[in-house]
Parts: structure tokens; C-alpha cells; sequence
């Protein structure tokens, strides 16, 4: 049975999907739902039609992209022949249902239910500092959407106590803005654990969006409900998993 979050914040059909209810096997056990892991092909098609048909939609209408880490967020009208790169999408078609792949980055899901318009952003550490969520802000409001009516919800993702980070990577926020200091507190010897959500959080609000909150899930320690790339690494497994994301209208 699949096991889906979902925010009384966002009024259009969505949901967080677990791993919980997916055909896949051995180390992706569950519902891994991404063409870009190792799994069998076909068992990762099994995996989408279930969550197509949880939200309603055919499978040709769950639309997902080829996730870079950029800032770059798509408007789409319809199913696409193949996946663009890019890390975010917007659309105010009614039964397009957009897909984001994570495994510790945040999945944000977007709605400006008043407008219409709905978004979903892959927002890893680099993305949301290179400016993805405002750019899906940006490309809401040019389908007409109000960022004071936006609510956007990030999903489960690393949370502050498992995402040990070096003095470098401190380096990369704070010379470019010493306000992110704030996201960061003292690990073991020089490192540092950096709050992925908490910042994705003050990036939306600073934004002007209308609401903004995170689940409270973290993908690192749950490894019965959510897959990490971080936790496969500290394991040495060799491959892992992708949750998904979805928002439809």
C-alpha cells in the first residue's frame, strides 16, 4: 500500500510519496521512482503508473524532468516526448500532474489555488542557493499567479542533525551572504551541519510567498520510509533509490 504525505496548506491534489507500496527490490526496495538509478527499467515504469493512478492521472501525464541542479524551472502545457533538463516546473493546465525525484534534496510543491497555477522544484543545496525556488516563483507569476496567495510546502529531505558538511562549503554561503551563518551550527572538529529546509524556508519567505512550511521528515533516518543518497553512501551500498514528489490541478 503506498504511504503518502500530503499538507492541509496545499488545497490541489499532491503528495509526498514514501517508499512504502513500489515493485522495486534489494537495495530499492519500494517505490523507487527513478529512471536515473540502477533499478530494472520496467520495475521503476510499475512504480510511476501507481503513483500516476494515486493522483489520478495517466502515466503519459506524470511529468518529471532531467534534474540537474539548476535554477532553471519550466512552464509545461502538456505531456513532453522527452525529459528537459531543468529542476523545476509550473503549469496552469488542469491534469498535468508535475514530478520532482529527490533522495535527501527538498521537494517543494507550489499552488496559487486562487490562480490556478501550480509549481514543483527540486531544491538541493546548490539549486536553492543559485535561486531555483524563486525562479518557480517567478515563472508561477507569469501564468498569473500572486506570490502573496503562493503556498509552498517542502517535503521530506536531509534535516540539519544528519548533513555534516566541510569549512568549504560553510565558505560557499557565508562569503556570499554572512545571514547564512545562521543556518549553520558546530559539528565535530572543523564541521559544521547545515539546515537544507530552514534555509530553504527563510529563501521562500525573503521571496514574498503567502505560506511557507516544511513537513518536519527527514529522508537520512527513516530508512524504511524514505530513500538518501547520504545514508547510501555512509553504507556503501552501491545505488540508491528516488522519492517523488507530485502536485496536479
Amino acid at each position: 500500500m503506498l504511504q503518502i504525505i500530503t499538507s492541509a496548506a496545499l488545497t490541489p491534489r499532491h503528495g509526498f510519496f514514501t517508499r512504502k507500496g513500489g515493485a522495486s527490490s534489494g537495495i530499492f526496495a519500494g517505490l523507487n521512482c527513478g529512471y536515473g538509478s540502477s533499478d530494472q527499467s520496467e520495475v521503476v515504469a510499475i512504480n510511476r503508473a501507481r503513483v500516476a493512478e494515486a493522483m489520478g492521472v495517466d502515466d503519459a501525464h506524470l511529468l518529471t524532468v532531467h534534474q540537474t541542479h539548476s535554477a532553471i524551472a519550466l512552464t509545461v502545457s502538456g505531456p513532453m516526448a522527452q525529459r528537459p533538463e531543468a529542476d523545476a516546473m509550473v503549469t496552469s493546465v488542469p491534469g498535468l500532474a508535475l514530478g520532482i525525484l529527490t533522495a535527501d534534496c527538498q521537494p517543494v510543491l507550489f499552488a496559487d489555488s486562487v490562480a490556478g497555477v501550480i509549481g514543483a522544484a527540486h531544491a538541493g543545496w546548490k539549486g536553492a542557493k543559485d535561486g531555483v525556488l524563486e525562479a518557480t516563483l517567478d515563472a508561477m507569476t507569469a501564468l498569473g499567479a500572486r506570490r502573496a496567495q503562493i503556498h509552498a510546502v517542502i517535503g521530506p529531505c536531509i534535516s540539519q542533525a544528519a548533513y555534516e558538511v566541510g569549512p568549504e562549503f560553510y565558505e560557499t554561503f557565508t562569503d556570499d551572504d554572512p545571514q547564512t551563518r545562521r543556518f549553520f551550527a558546530n559539528g565535530a572538529k572543523n564541521r559544521m551541519l547545515f539546515d537544507l529546509p530552514a534555509y530553504g524556508l527563510w529563501r521562500l519567505r525573503a521571496a514574498g510567498v503567502g505560506h511557507a512550511e516544511w513537513c518536519g521528515q527527514c529522508t537520512y533516518g527513516a530508512p524504511d520510509r524514505f530513500y538518501s543518497f547520504r545514508r547510501t553512501t555512509h553504507l556503501r551500498e552501491a545505488d540508491y533509490g528516488r522519492l517523488i514528489s507530485v502536485i496536479r490541478l
